[in-house]
């Protein structure tokens, strides 16, 4: 299906992926994985087209579909649901052709198109997409000008599942999701029906989701059968295996080698020192396993400051002349506090994070901030701020000035950068490195509280661990934010849950929380199917009222008479017009080509009976709705 065969690509000389190869067949679940900066993403948009490579080719049979999350999405006032149907190029494009087309042959042939690839099911099943991902029904008609860019990212996300592609690329799906709609994702991956590429940091997603693993590594794609926890098991063998011949090898090599080097000049022995020289030249020698080069971050220690770091005290918190997100905000941070934040996306965490960091006013209410305190702040949003043109050096520089240039760097080291990668530009980065980097700004000067907004976005899974160990090994405070269940579960040991508008501590762990929003969402669901039925009316107020509509009713009888009627006739066109589609639809149907193309013209004059019936309808309901208002 998608076959790529010696692909090079190279970002400044500086090769990405280089003579690379690699076979997926339909039907495989594909995770793909490797370290920030590996070329995982870059591999996506070579796929797609949006790149071309330096050398190789990508060739995907041009029967199947492509599909991704796009990020040239439609802005202004297009509904959501609108945007995820649009999605679907074929059925609009069929649908736009159906208001203008009046040949019945060839309506008959568009209907019939309509019937094979479900386009008349496709609102309920976007609906049901955008509602896994978060959405409630009567958000479904807001523009999409109205969301924020995580918001959006879930639009692009479910417009990607919606179309339902043949192959399905998904470059880091969880990372504007909260833990609701990661449970959702996972279950609606597992039973994706076709071909599934997927690049994902969250080792639960690539256990339950894929059963293929694509390593990129040293510029290579390797394929590996089975999930994470295979491919794990896999390469540690095989790396073994790799170490244990090269091993040998040398002690052969080194074996030959002092053969020849002790009689080499000895006549007797030339010819079989010559032999053996050449014989050390043709050996395939097997290169040794290189180890890892580990990621490890080192948070400064900072000094002890007397307790509370931070009162808050009956706070108020919103935006602009909006309602309130947060209200009657009353809590206290300590030097040894690990807070994780829990609620759904859109409660206001991020909200309480911004106002704690001094990012934003509170509308009332006060907060004491204990004398001599260092905050460092991580936000996605920050790492897109930086600027691009400068290098990760000249951006530690900037913050760092009057140090030494070693002192510089060494603040960098400790966060995985190397020298090339100090000097590398920072919109060369990976998404993962730009992580890396803010976590070295913001904790440069030894902070005593560290406020995490979703750090784990774009890091890969061995870092992070690295940010889990160093997080346990900082003695400062530290208030996160994050989707990453581990992370939450191995970092903090207190819970505030932010929903309602309030904050208040949570005395639960993750799995009850988890059961929590669950039971939430199932509660919302059976509200929004329920219908609230009128109370009875009692009394003579009620018996008046059951009079009047009487009354209502023998005025309007004639016009009610009309309009249903109308509905009667209109309902025995349509149910005409199924018996007709499904006619259609058999494939034994265009086997007859006579009776075929006379039903496809009786096909197309029932359209025509359709629309006049729903025309004499609406006449019949306008004159109701006309004969009430008088």
């Amino acid at each position: 299906m998608l076959t790529i065969n010696n692909l090079t690509y190279r970002i400044a000389n500086r090769p990405i992926i280089e003579n690379a190869n690699v076979s997926l067949m339909d039907g495989w679940r594909i995770g793909v994985v490797g370290a920030n900066g590996a070329g995982k993403s870059t591999l996506f948009k070579l796929i797609s087209g949006d790149l071309n490579p330096d050398g190789g080719d990508i060739s995907i049979n041009s029967r199947k579909s492509l599909g991704m999350i796009r990020q040239d999405m439609p802005d202004g006032a297009t509904p959501l649901l609108d945007v995820v149907l649009a999605a679907d190029k074929e059925r609009a494009e069929l649908l736009e052709t159906l208001e203008t087309e009046v040949d019945p042959y060839k309506l008959a042939d568009i209907h019939a198109r309509l019937n094979d690839i479900d386009a008349y099911t496709a609102p309920g099943r976007a609906s049901l997409i955008l509602a896994g991902l978060g959405f409630k029904q009567e958000q479904l008609q807001d523009p999409l000008s109205s969301l924020s860019g995580g918001w959006r990212m879930r639009v692009a996300l479910a417009a990607a599942l919606f179309q339902q592609p043949d192959i399905l690329l998904l470059d880091e799906p969880t990372n504007h999701l909260d833990i609701e709609g990661i449970i959702w994702l996972e279950d609606y991956l597992a039973s994706y029906p076709n071909t599934l590429v997927l690049i994902s940091h969250d080792r639960e997603l690539l256990n339950k989701c894929t059963d293929h693993i694509v390593h990129v590594e040293n510029k290579e794609l390797i394929l590996y059968t089975g999930n994470y926890d295979s491919f794990e098991k896999e390469r540690a063998e095989k790396r073994g295996l790799q170490q244990k011949m090269h091993e040998k090898q040398q002690t052969q090599r080194a074996h030959m080698q002092s053969f020849v080097d002790r009689f080499r000049a000895k006549a007797s022995k030339a010819k079989q020192a010559q032999s053996r020289l050449k014989a050390l030249e043709r050996m395939d020698m097997v290169n040794s396993v290189i180890a890892d080069r580990s990621i490890t971050f080192t948070f400064p220690q900072p000094e002890e400051l007397p307790p509370p770091l931070i009162s808050i005290s009956n706070v108020d918190l919103g935006y602009g002349d909006n309602p309130p997100v947060l209200t009657g905000i009353d809590e206290r941070i300590d030097m040894d506090d690990r807070i994780a934040l829990l609620g759904a996306n859109g409660n206001g965490k991020s909200t309480l994070i911004k106002f704690i960091a001094g990012r934003l006013k509170p509308r009332c209410g006060s907060i004491h901030h204990t004398p001599k305190l260092r905050v460092g702040y991580f936000s996605q949003h920050q790492t897109e701020e930086m600027d691009v043109k400068d290098t990760p050096f000249i951006a530690m520089q900037a913050i760092m000035r009057g140090n030494p240039e070693a002192g510089v760097r060494s603040k960098l080291g400790r966060f995985g950068f190397n020298r090339a990668l100090q000097e590398t530009k920072i919109g060369e980065l990976s998404g993962g490195e730009k992580a890396r980097l803010l976590f070295a700004l913001i904790s440069y000067n030894a902070p005593h509280l560290l406020l995490l907004d979703e750090p784990t976005n774009h890091l890969d899974i061995d870092s992070r661990e690295a940010l889990v160990q160093a997080l346990n090994a900082y003695e400062g405070a530290v208030v996160i934010v994050s989707h990453d269940p581990s992370m939450v579960e191995r970092v903090a040991d207190r819970l505030w849950l932010i929903d309602g508008g309030g904050v208040r501590p949570y005395d639960g762990d993750l799995d009850s929380y988890r059961k929590f929003v669950i039971d939430n969402r199932r509660q919302e669901k059976r509200k929004e199917k329920k219908v609230s039925k009128p109370k009875k009316e009692k009394g003579s107020a009620a018996k008046k009222k059951r009079e009047e509509d009487a009354a209502k009713r023998k005025q309007f009888a004639p016009l009610y008479k009309e309009l249903d009627k109308a509905e009667k006739d209109l309902s025995v066109l349509i149910k005409k017009q199924k018996q007709i589609e499904t006619e259609m639809a058999e494939p034994a149907f265009y086997e007859d080509n006579d009776n075929a193309k006379e039903v496809q013209y009786s096909y197309g004059q029932l359209l025509r009976d359709i629309d006049t019936q729903e025309a004499v309808w609406l006449q019949a309901q306008e004159k109701i709705d006309k004969a009430i208002t008088e």
